[in-house]
């Protein structure tokens, strides 16, 4: 397993698949706190695998997940809620764009 301090907060590149990050390691990474990032796992925003947060572990796929969500609460002062909302919108615009470029092809 992968530890966190060979990931760079400001690394935009694609994470190795079985990278697995703490709570706290995620937090850092986003920059932001813990408590936040329960509310999300909460909202269903992110996925945490374990049975209490300080035993959760996070998927690389989740620090992209989490990081769009810090961004849209802190820059258009969304809560948890709105921001889950905004990221289950994103994912269906990026998934109706796949479809379109995908028909285009046949």
């Amino acid at each position: 397993m992968n530890t966190f301090s060979s990931v760079p907060a400001s690394d935009s590149t694609l994470l190795e698949d079985e990278l697995q990050l703490s709570l706290d390691e995620l937090a850092r990474s986003c920059g932001c706190r813990s408590e936040w990032l329960i509310e999300l796992v909460h909202e269903g925003v992110i996925d945490a695998e374990g049975p209490e947060p300080q035993q959760w572990r996070f998927a690389s796929t989740e620090l992209r997940r989490a990081r769009v969500a810090w961004h849209l609460t802190r820059d258009l002062a969304l809560n948890a809620a709105g921001a889950a909302l905004a990221l289950d919108l994103l994912d269906e615009i990026q998934s109706l764009k796949t479809q379109l470029r995908l028909s285009r092809l046949q």
